[in-house]
This record gives C-alpha cells, structure tokens and sequence, in this order.
C-alpha cells in the first residue's frame, strides 16, 4: 500500500494496492463509466447512490467523494484490476470510534470475488495507516450477497443494536458486522 501523508485528514493521494487490486480516487476520466456500473437494480436498492444514475449523477458523485474526502469523512475508491478502467467502488468513512467500509460492484463485474478483496485492503489501510480499532460493515440482513462478503472477508455479526432507517422512501434495517481486533 502506498500514501502520501500530509496535514490533511487523509494523505494527499491514496492509492491502495493489494489482493491484485488497486483502489484509487475517481477522477474526470471515469465518469463515462460511472453510469455503467451504478446505474442497475440491485445497486439503486442497496445502496443509498442515487437512481436513476445518469451523467449529471456522475458528476455529482465525484464532486461528492472530493467533499468527503476534503472534509475527512470518508474516501471513495475506483475498484480496478490495474489501476485503469473502474469495476466498482469502495467506500471508507470515519464512523465514532473506526471506519465503516461499503462498496458496489458492476453488474458485469460481480462473481470475481472484487468486493472481499477490496473489503480487505480497505481494512488493512484503516487499521495500518488510519489506526483503526474498529471496523465495520453495515448491511442488510437480506442481501445474502453482502453476507457473504462480510463472511468471506472475514467479518462476524457484531450483538449491537440494529440500525433502522428509510433511504429512497423505503424502510431498511442495518445489522452491524465487525472485523476482529488484530493480533
């Protein structure tokens, strides 16, 4: 994994590497893509990214991650093989007391086992260079695929209460699932 620290709350450019992946920054030259990866059923009913997901919802989202990311919240990752074309994307915000990590995958990328491996490098650079004691998944119980990934990944289901709420005028319940402390 490779950073650059700065004053900043984040380094100054993040590139994450590791499981043959490498997570980087959306830039410019992505948002033809973005539309092809977010604008789809299972991503507009999982996740709070905006549907319809059209150009202008593109470039709304890179303005979005450069604000996160300018005001410490959170970083958002273009999901790639090689550090080219986007697959999906990874999500790491600050949440009380460690950092909560999401993605979404592309319709024609799932089945590749993409989202485990960027959950794991998201949450070997929270731990390793944010020094994160906590980190955290929160998802549906319903979404077996979000399941499984947290399991794959190597997350257990936390006994905390759950999180209820209503996104995109549906309700959604949120269990909580945590990676245990390093050894």
């Amino acid at each position: 994994m490779s950073t650059t620290t700065t004053s900043s709350p984040f380094p100054e450019r993040t590139e994450l590497r590791g499981e043959g992946l490498v997570l980087r920054e959306w830039t410019e030259s992505d948002l033809p893509a973005m539309p092809v990866l977010f604008e789809d059923p299972d991503v507009a009913y999982w996740t709070p990214i905006v549907s319809p997901f059209d150009a202008r919802a593109a470039v709304a989202r890179l303005e979005r991650a450069r604000k996160l990311r300018a005001d410490g919240e959170a970083l958002l990752f273009a999901i790639t093989v090689d550090g080219g074309a986007p697959l999906g994307e990874g999500m790491l915000r600050r949440v009380p007391g460690g950092v909560e990590l999401g993605y979404a995958i592309g319709p024609a990328h799932r089945g590749q086992g993409l989202a485990v491996r960027a959950v794991r490098v998201m949450a070997a650079f929270a731990r390793a260079e944010l020094g994160a004691e906590r980190v955290v998944l929160e998802l549906e119980a319903e979404n077996t695929s979000s399941v499984a990934v947290a399991t794959r990944a190597g997350f257990t289901l936390l006994d905390v209460p759950l999180i209820e709420g209503q996104e995109k005028g549906r309700p959604f319940v949120l269990q909580t699932w945590g990676l245990p402390h390093a050894s």
